[in-house]
């Protein structure tokens, strides 16, 4: 699925945010990035996700270079970010169907897709309430549900662990765990080494940018 040979990323002359990062990922591996803050894990993850251009080395997804991949035709892939991004004035309904008619559904099908995630999730009380009224942790797990309406061969979490209150985070792991399927591809970037547990079945150690063997207890 995914294919890393010498990765670098560069930010400024003397700071890269990634260096000499090599790995293989599996289709239908679960994988967590692990690390503290500014290791490199969502460096990597903005890669995948094609908002970094890399500075030097190769990216591989579905054999496919990083460069010429395109999201829309080659690999249904969802990213949840550390900060959702919305259309934050419009309505938790339009922001749906906006996302659905750009990947080129129905009316008939948009309306019964929407209604569909309205009932599963009980959102009826919110569905006409605008984005920037909502709370983070709303914010999170509206950026999963919206996921739901397609089967995923990728899907890419960064850290949003460490933002949200422990009664959202079960909600969050459910979420993830249920957009997973045999096909699916996860990559998680976490701080947090049980949140790499519930999800995963490899980590990946961030430090300084690089892979390490294990971080170091403190």
């Amino acid at each position: 699925m995914i294919r890393v040979k010498d990765l670098y990323l560069r930010y400024t002359r003397e700071f890269y945010a990634l260096y000499n990062i090599s790995m293989d990922i599996k289709a239908g591996e679960s994988v967590a990035l692990v690390g503290e803050d500014e290791s490199g894990k969502t460096s990597l993850l903005r890669i995948f996700a094609k908002l970094e251009k890399i500075t030097k080395g190769e990216v591989f997804i579905k054999d496919i270079p990083i460069e010429k991949l395109n999201y829309k035709t080659d690999i249904s892939a969802g990213y949840v970010p550390a900060s959702p991004v919305f259309l934050e004035k419009k309505s938790v309904y339009d922001n749906f169907k906006y996302v659905l008619k750009n990947w080129g559904f129905s009316d008939k099908e948009i309306e019964n897709k929407i209604n569909s995630v309205i009932i599963e999730y009980s959102l009826e009380k919110i569905k006409d309430t605008k984005i920037k009224d909502l709370t983070l942790d709303e914010k999170y797990v509206l950026s999963l549900i919206r996921l739901t309406f397609r089967d995923l061969e990728l899907l890419m979490v960064d850290n949003i662990f460490d933002k949200i209150s422990e009664a959202t985070k079960e909600v969050v792991l459910n979420l993830i765990k249920s957009l997973q399927t045999k096909k699916t591809t996860l990559i998680v970037a976490t701080t947090n080494e049980e949140i790499a547990k519930q999800l995963c079945k490899r980590n990946l150690y961030f430090k300084y940018g690089s892979l390490v063997d294990k971080i170091d207890e403190k």
